[in-house]
């Protein structure tokens, strides 16, 4: 049951998150009102805490941990819910569009599992402006939501995955020595309704093509001679039906690879069907 896959579904999720906070700008102004310099905000993956801690520290030139500068981004994925009311039949499949010589066997994947994944964003900046700057650059894109699309792999390849603003939160610190630097740190909380997929699996037979069906009039007792030449009993096949699907790799019913034409030919006894094609008794087609 638990074999090992890695279909990157959670990676693939938190990369979106970080891309779209990945060019916040914030822009100081002489006091004449014109642009002093524009700095592009860092952005990072890791928890509160240690980039609180680094922030902290004191420079040295001879340790190895040095200082991260402000103003500053960081995200981190705080916990996973699972959302019944997403939840879809278990055994719904998805199905990959079928390679070619593969004998109508195809890749799919059973449903995906819907899971509510939480996200923190922290600003961390020394002046007030700064993360106003930030907020207004975030909070018009979240009403509340903003939708990201994800290709989550070959058969999941469009997934719409909207991302919640739930909550901002804006933290100033008072403590300290008087002459400690301030440090001002916004935590903005986001949900995005995401999937988890499970392991892509193909199929062990190949899909039918065509059936073969022969219908028998089994009234009677005589087998060989047909009712209409007076014979009593089953009389042998009268009608058989041949369905088949017409078209083939290059065409395609959106995951078998054949087009939804069905071809059906009919043979009746006592007549010729396609090609002047007869029918026996025993259900065998002669010319």
């Amino acid at each position: 049951m638990f074999t090992h896959f890695y279909k990157e579904s959670i990676r693939k999720m938190v990369i979106a998150f970080g891309s779209l906070f990945n060019d916040i700008r914030v822009v100081r102004k002489n006091a004449d009102g014109t642009e002093k310099e524009q700095i592009r905000l860092p952005l990072a993956y890791g928890p509160k805490e240690k980039f609180l801690r680094r922030i902290r520290e004191t420079s040295s030139i001879s340790d190895d941990n040095k200082v991260i500068e402000v103003p500053r981004l960081s995200f981190e994925i705080t916990n996973y819910i699972y959302d019944s009311n997403r939840k879809r039949n278990s055994l719904t499949r998805r199905k990959a569009q079928q390679e070619t010589g593969q004998g109508g066997k195809y890749s799919y994947t059973y449903a995906e599992v819907p899971y509510d994944i939480s996200f923190t964003l922290q600003s961390y900046v020394r002046h007030m402006d700064d993360a106003l700057q930030i907020t207004e650059q975030i909070l018009p894109y979240f009403a509340p939501d903003f939708t990201v699309t994800i290709n989550f792999n070959d058969i999941s390849t469009k997934v719409d995955v909207p991302i919640t603003l739930n909550d901002v939160a804006l933290i100033e610190e008072f403590e300290g020595a008087f002459d400690s630097r301030r440090l001002i740190t916004t935590q903005y909380t986001f949900t995005a309704k995401a999937y988890v997929f499970g392991p892509t699996k193909q199929t062990s037979s190949e899909v039918i093509q065509s059936a073969d069906i022969t219908y028998f009039d089994l009234e009677g007792s005589n087998f060989e001679t047909p009712r209409s030449a007076g014979g009593t009993g089953p009389t042998g096949a009268v009608l058989r039906t041949i369905y088949g699907v017409s078209g083939g790799d290059d065409t395609l019913i959106e995951t078998f690879g054949y087009t939804s034409d069905i071809k059906t030919e009919r043979f009746v006894a006592g007549s010729t069907g396609p090609g002047g094609i007869g029918l026996d008794y025993l259900g065998s087609t002669y010319a």
